[in-house]
């Protein structure tokens, strides 16, 4: 039977692929993906970059596999592992299964006796907290906040008092449209507190900033945020 292969990809850097993961890439029978054409422009770049003899090496074929298709691919792609069809597993950028699609096709791939491999490399998660200037020792990534005001806020409260017994680095994403209300909304429950924002990790434009809530807030009403963000703070 076929292995599935759950491959990171540069969240920025094209040189941040791993070399097993560019093997991996070019090897398999299968590739899941996101977004099939930006994956495909992925693999084209890559080929461009990385490869000597860029027209005799083995290309792919791609499915689909993203939030609102990822029940009905599963059986289809469970079904091609057994038929012997090694599958990469990616996201559109990063580690594939963190914040994005990907457990349940694992989970259900264990139960069906099929191999699993996880090969390592990109994570804005792991990127941004070695830069941070925060606690290592101990982290807590929460993934994105709810999208709803009211949930956000109870969201903040419970991470606060689940705080109290666990001396964490909290790490968490964000979309650039919500920034200004996820940071009003944790300087609501956790005061304004010292905290680290990261953004467009690897890119050319990288930035990571080390302040106050306030300062945070004041910065972002003036230039509008681009690009991904990740939030940490440590109490």
């Amino acid at each position: 039977m076929g292995t599935l292969y759950l491959v990171p990809t540069p969240i920025g850097n094209l040189a941040d692929i791993t070399l097993r993961s560019l093997r991996t890439l070019f090897d398999v029978d299968v590739i899941a993906c996101e977004d099939t054409r930006r994956t495909g422009l992925l693999l084209e770049k890559l080929l461009t970059e990385f490869s000597s003899n860029p027209e005799n090496k083995h290309k792919p074929k791609f499915i689909s596999y993203y939030d609102q298709v990822e029940l009905q691919r599963i059986p289809e792609i469970i079904s091609l592992l057994k038929a012997g069809k090694n599958i990469a597993l990616v996201s559109d950028a990063g580690t594939p299964a963190i914040s994005d699609p990907g457990f349940k096709l694992v989970r259900e791939c264990i139960k069906e006796g099929l191999k699993v491999e996880s090969l390592p490399g990109a994570s804005s998660v792991l990127t941004a907290l070695t830069v941070s200037g925060l606690p290592t020792d101990k982290f807590l990534f929460v993934g994105y906040p709810p999208h709803k005001p009211g949930h956000r806020l109870d969201f903040f409260e419970n991470l606060k008092t689940s705080l109290v017994s666990v001396n964490s680095t909290i790490i968490l994403f964000e979309a650039p449209h919500k920034l200004l209300t996820s940071l009003q909304d944790l300087q609501n429950v956790f005061g304004d507190i010292d905290i680290v924002v990261c953004r467009e990790l690897t890119k050319i434009y990288e930035e990571v900033r080390r302040e106050k809530i306030s300062e945070s807030l004041a910065h972002f009403q003036k230039t509008a945020p681009k690009g991904e963000l990740v939030i940490l703070f440590h109490l």
